[in-house]
């Protein structure tokens, strides 16, 4: 049974850090698209990083401040997060598509990701 769980959410202060887990078990998350979306209260649903067989990429709203990577020895998935805004306060899902083996660049549309954690919460403060 494929799963995803994060970890790592809470609340810091403007130009804080936190880094976030994604703990995959039931398959290999090595060999799909793994990526990382957040909701803010009252908004769509949106990508902020992805993580393929040989590209990672982010989102404008993270790029310089966001750094996505993963250890396959361990199935885990992570996002450390830097120099955070109030802006950046959202629920942050891990995502994983299972439907495609060894993609090299990854689609940051929701649409292609079937499975997904519940969730850990950011809130930064001004």
């Amino acid at each position: 049974q494929e799963q995803l769980v994060e970890s790592g959410g809470g609340s810091v202060q403007a130009g804080g850090s936190l880094r976030l887990s994604c703990a995959a078990s039931g398959f290999t998350a090595s060999r799909f698209c793994m990526a990382w979306f957040r909701q803010a209260p009252g908004k769509d649903r949106e990508g902020v990083a992805t993580i393929g067989g040989g590209l990672i990429t982010y989102a404008d709203s993270g790029k310089g401040r966001f750094t996505s990577s993963r250890d396959n020895a361990k199935n885990m998935l992570y996002l450390q997060m830097n120099s955070l805004k109030p802006e950046d306060t959202a629920m942050y899902y891990c995502a994983a598509d299972t439907t495609r083996a060894g993609t090299w660049l990854c689609d940051m549309k929701l649409s292609m990701y079937n499975d997904w954690g519940q969730g850990t919460q950011v809130t930064v403060s001004s």
